[in-house]
């Protein structure tokens, strides 16, 4: 099993240097964040995730997840570093304060989530969906709901899920089936089966609760008559105590192709106790705060893994001797080279450096702007807030659907580089891979995204929601037009941004005549807006090295990576925009040209 050892040197260098958090910390009012707070914090946590939660992996994917009786039990020693996670006050993190929250910035919570999803994916997710239900409840619960469930939810002694997936419907919510009827104390009884439910029953916490979409009687058929609940494990006193169990309980666990540490639950309501949250038929609305928050969260997956792929693959690449370098012998004294010397290894290896390195600054980038959304008008204007909410309307889909798909790329090159052995069990990479491909799958598939990134925002805005976003890179390249050193980063990321905005123009009108065309061009727009908004990153990254090395040569192989590192970006990644942007020219005819009736086997 690969040892993990938490990126501290990039993940400074992201936060720090590349995006300043000391000045967007302090602007937002964020006192208590300062650099030597934020240093202690991702020290504690690189300890933690290291120490305790990654040796638990392999042991997590051989036992899984049992069930008897509709009680799940963890694998060994889960639950032991849970009940550590929950003293080491983790869950607080950025949580408000007025509910025993330490008050910390979203982005720093962010960079902390990539660290436990790369050294343990399943142990991950126990604790990340509290975070979106903790959101969903603190957005759009009445005062009575916020003071009853954030504070345990906060403090991590109860965890939150979100169910939305029914055995009939996945993504088509509005034919939903689970009915609430409301009872004579206001509350509500919610009777129905949900599926897919991660997290949904497990012995790490007090209590479970569920963040449930239903449909009242009477409502309106479709997405517009879903209301949204509150359903806890166990009922709750007035005073956030727990009381009798509620009719909720977990039916079954899947059987599955990966994070088989995390219970993946089917969920029976009979009659359960259930809050309303906002208003009735505006349950969809309130919805997305939680799977807003949650594709933030699963792209961060996508780039855990190529993180947690890419040490695994370059330790095993510097020990492992196969052949002699074509160049000329490397390794006098031994019977062959260290395969790290092959170009098609470096190849696979700085693709999944490249990925995992530009992917955890876009992270960074996105969740920065989420502090923005958060702060108090005094701090950040109407405006800022506004500029920041369309860059992450923008971006939340590409990150989710282009880093995961990526991610997942880079763990099947993680078992390439060893060979066959990479497909044995033992060394672990088999596992990143069989984790990874369900973060393609969660919050909307990537052709989900895709759609939701060309038709509801791109086009549905009528490209308006590309100019904050597109003006902040035009403005970066004029900054540096005149930078020599920079020409082989600004001039690609000019001419693609040109090809982007024809191709924007072009899908418009194509869709004006044929609405298939959005459906048949979105992957590929996806895509390329990925390895686009990539590159923006990584010519961002290759400034500040340069910066940095011109001041002194401290921590200069560091920055000369970097640069290196971009290059490749640049020379071998970037390229394969063109080909999606081939793709999408040639429009949807030979997509949609063979009837249902003639796929046949």
């Amino acid at each position: 099993m690969p040892e993990y050892k938490a990126p501290i040197r990039d993940l400074k260098f992201v936060m720090q240097e590349l995006l300043d958090c000391d000045s967007h910390y302090q602007k937002l009012g964020y006192e208590d964040a300062s650099l030597d707070m934020i240093d202690a914090i991702i020290a504690e946590a690189a300890k933690f995730t290291e120490q305790v939660v990654a040796p638990i992996n392999k042991i997590g994917d051989e036992q899984g997840c049992t069930w008897n009786e509709g009680e799940v039990t963890t694998p060994d020693g889960f639950k032991e570093a849970y009940q550590q996670y929950v003293e080491g006050g983790w869950p607080t993190l950025a949580q408000n304060v007025d509910f025993g929250g330490q008050g910390l910035p979203h982005s720093l919570s962010t960079a902390i989530t990539e660290l436990f999803s790369s050294a343990n994916h399943s142990f991950a997710m126990y604790p990340g969906l509290s975070h979106g239900a903790l959101a969903t409840i603190e957005a759009h619960g009445s005062d009575m709901h916020k003071n009853i469930f954030m504070p345990k939810l906060v403090e991590g002694s109860w965890t939150g899920t979100m169910c939305l997936t029914e055995p009939h419907c996945g993504t088509d919510l509005g034919m939903l089936r689970t009915k609430a009827e409301v009872n004579d104390d206001g509350s509500y009884s919610l009777t129905g089966t949900k599926i897919f439910i991660s997290a949904g029953e497990h012995d790490l916490s007090d209590n479970i609760v569920h963040i449930v979409i239903a449909r009242i009687p009477g409502s309106p058929e479709g997405s517009r008559g879903i209301s949204l609940f509150i359903v806890p494990k166990f009922n709750v006193t007035d005073a956030g105590e727990i009381s009798d169990r509620n009719a909720v309980s977990c039916g079954s666990i899947e059987h599955k192709m990966g994070i088989n540490a995390n219970a993946t639950c089917v969920i029976n309501f009979d009659g359960a106790k259930g809050y309303l949250i906002g208003e009735v038929n505006r349950g969809l609305h309130c919805m997305f705060t939680f799977m807003n928050a949650a594709r933030l969260g699963v792209a961060t997956e996508g780039v855990a893994a190529a993180e947690a792929s890419f040490q695994g693959a370059l330790s095993y690449a510097k020990d492992r001797l196969q052949m002699r370098s074509l160049s000329g012998v490397k390794n006098p004294e031994g019977p062959a080279d260290a395969i790290i010397v092959h170009p098609d290894v470096r190849r696979m290896l700085l693709t999944q450096k490249s990925i995992a390195e530009g992917g955890r600054a876009l992270i960074a980038y996105l969740s920065q702007l989420v502090d923005v959304g958060h702060a108090s008008p005094d701090k950040a204007d109407e405006e800022e807030k506004a500029s920041a909410e369309s860059k992450l309307a923008l971006l939340t889909p590409i990150a989710k659907a282009f880093l995961t798909e990526l991610g997942l790329e880079c763990t099947s090159h993680g078992v390439q580089v060893f060979g066959g052995h990479g497909y044995i069990k033992e060394w672990g990479m088999e596992q990143l891979m069989r984790d990874t491909k369900i973060s393609c799958l969660y919050e909307g598939t990537t052709g989900i995204q895709a759609l939701d990134l060309l038709g509801r925002k791109v086009l549905g805005s009528k490209g308006e929601i590309l100019k904050p976003f597109g003006a902040e890179i035009t403005a970066f390249c004029v900054e540096n037009s005149a930078n020599e050193a920079m020409g082989e980063f600004i001039k690609p990321i000019m001419a693609y941004a040109g090809d982007w905005q024809k191709m924007t123009e072009t899908l418009g009108m194509k869709a004006m005549k044929n609405p298939d065309e959005i459906g048949g061009a979105s992957v590929d727009y996806l895509m390329y807006s990925g390895y686009f908004t990539l590159a923006y990153f990584w010519a961002k990254m290759a400034k500040v090295a340069q910066d940095k090395l011109l001041i002194n040569n401290e921590d200069s192989e560091f920055y000369q990576a970097k640069i290196k590192t971009a290059r490749f970006y640049f020379q071998r990644i970037l390229p394969r925009a063109k080909g999606h942007a081939s793709c999408l020219e040639n429009g949807s005819d030979s997509i949609m040209a063979l009837d249902a009736d003639d796929f046949s086997f």
